[in-house]
């Protein structure tokens, strides 16, 4: 339910964006991008339970990456974003307090609506694949294994260009992946990481030519 609910919100915003102004196109255009943000995670299951029973806080988040033009209305983008956040176990757990680590390489591409009568704003809309490589340590510095996963993206956001060379930009991604095993040092499943999340990010792009 809980990505449902995501997925609902992420298409909402997508929709809300789709309708607004645009600028020039991003052909033959390479630019850097550098992001902060929010990640508002899913909830995660301790083996025992049976259950979803390891809550999760929302944390920051920051990254960056590279955007490339390969038509008027097209770009692919490759991003790295990391972020770390605290996990609560409902009852005693084999898995402890502790923080969860995810860092994101995502390959995606947008569409990118311009030549609308706000010339300095782009609205854009996108997908992809994620690698989420994870982590798990406890509050006493024990460490779990926690699985890599392929995931995958729905995108939503606005450029506003200051200048032909940089813009400001925000963001909101949903990303949805299948549960990450978590493994003790013995090698013995204790839980259930699920990666999906919500993210809210803002930040600049460069663009070199």
């Amino acid at each position: 339910m809980k990505k449902l609910l995501m997925l609902a919100c992420l298409t909402a915003t997508i929709s809300l964006a789709c309708g607004t102004a645009m600028a020039d196109s991003i052909k033959g255009r390479i630019g850097v991008t550098g992001r902060i943000g929010f990640l508002i995670p899913a909830d995660s299951e301790d083996v025992g339970s049976g259950a979803v029973a390891v809550d999760t806080d929302a944390s920051f988040l920051g990254g960056g990456g590279f955007i490339y033009g390969i038509g008027d209305n097209i770009a692919v983008e490759v991003d790295i974003t990391h972020a770390e956040f605290s996990s609560h176990p409902h009852n005693v757990s084999a898995l402890k307090d502790g923080d969860f680590a995810t860092t994101n390489v995502a390959l995606g591409a947008q569409y990118r609506f311009i030549n609308l009568p706000i010339t300095k704003l782009v609205p854009y809309a996108g997908a992809g694949i994620d690698i989420l490589i994870n982590d798990f340590r406890t509050d006493s510095g024990e460490r779990r294994d926690v699985d890599t996963v392929l995931g995958a993206q729905l995108v939503g956001g606005v450029d506003y260009f200051i200048m032909k060379q940089l813009a400001i930009t925000g963001e909101i991604k949903g990303v949805l992946a299948p549960n990450s095993d978590i493994k003790d040092p013995s090698g013995q499943k204790i839980g259930s990481f699920d990666p999906s999340s919500v993210t809210v990010t803002g930040g600049v792009r460069y663009f070199f030519n």
